[in-house]
């Protein structure tokens, strides 16, 4: 009897020192791939800044992008505080892009007007044109990672409307949709980046976004987004339909659920084209809670909506 329990309690001490060496194996992996990522991911963030100092903006574009793909596949094995510098980074960078645009963009070329006629004597006077609209300025409190330009299009400020851009105004340009209330917001096409901020009972539906989407401040709203990168703020009460190709992140959230992207348009097949995202690569059940760092309780912060309770028609 003797011979055998010693031999059973070799056979596990030998099995206790082949997981440790397994882990440490593992651990070993983790790291390189980190260290492999943070070098190549610097490159990357340098070579941006470069082109976006230069002015060559598109080139510049297409290496953020590739930038944020880098950060998306290697989300797995990093950990979580390196995944929200990335995107902070990442975001900081498209907020630039967005700067840089804009300040680039041609003045409008001086013309020589023709002098206006003395009105003949007894004649009417010529009633005088009215001023054009000013442009809306930016909301007072920029969100994370958003330029302090106004934006290229979007709606802000509308209560009780229903809202509507398509292809052409959205096709890769920034949008911002601030403090509406009791609104319907459809957006169908391909915008590069968009924000909500500060929405209180909306509906926001919106086609594939290339990079990534912002909601920041919101309540008891309805969202439906396709994008690479989420990041969701200081949000409560709200049901996100998303495909996004990285694992959603939220901070400082209370009551947000998530079901699989259903919304669909005519056209949509060909936005997704055009906006690079896969559809075959959807983590919509797989979100990282920046305010719940237990790893064997899930976070009480955001859940799942259960299959029978999901919307499956939109209209």
């Amino acid at each position: 009897v003797l011979p055998e329990r010693l031999q059973r309690r070799e056979a596990e001490r030998q099995q206790g020192v082949e997981r440790q060496r397994q882990k440490k194996e593992a651990q070993v992996v983790k790291e390189e791939q980190s260290e492999f990522f943070l070098a190549a991911f610097a490159r990357e963030r340098e070579a941006v800044e470069a082109l976006l100092a230069a002015g060559t903006l598109e080139e510049a574009a297409a290496r953020l992008q590739a930038l944020q793909k880098l950060l998306t596949g290697s989300v797995r094995f990093l950990a979580p505080y390196e995944v929200r510098q990335g995107q902070e980074t990442v975001a900081r960078l498209q907020g630039d892009l967005a700067a840089r645009r804009q300040q680039l963009q041609p003045k409008k070329k001086f013309a020589f007007h023709a002098l206006k006629k003395e009105a003949a004597p007894g004649s009417a006077p010529r009633p005088a044109e009215p001023a054009p609209p000013a442009p809306a300025a930016p909301g007072p409190g920029l969100a994370e990672g958003e330029s302090g330009g106004p934006p290229l299009c979007g709606f802000s400020g509308a209560q009780d409307e229903e809202l509507e851009l398509g292809p052409a105004e959205l096709l890769q340009r920034d949008v911002l949709l601030s403090e509406l209330r009791g609104c319907r917001v459809r957006l169908r096409g391909n915008p590069n980046t968009l924000r909500v901020r500060d929405c209180r009972g909306c509906t926001v539906l919106c086609g594939p976004v290339s990079t990534s989407v912002l909601v920041d401040g919101c309540s008891d709203c309805l969202l439906a987004l396709a994008c690479q990168q989420l990041r969701t703020h200081r949000t409560r009460d709200c049901r996100v339909y998303v495909q996004v190709t990285s694992r959603a992140v939220i901070e400082a959230c209370t009551q947000v659920s998530f079901a699989p992207y259903s919304w669909s348009y005519p056209g949509i097949e060909a936005d997704f084209e055009s906006s690079g995202l896969d559809r075959n690569s959807n983590n919509w059940n797989l979100v990282d809670d920046f305010d719940w760092l237990a790893t064997d309780k899930p976070s009480p912060n955001w859940s799942l909506i259960p299959e029978q309770e999901r919307i499956t028609c939109w209209d």
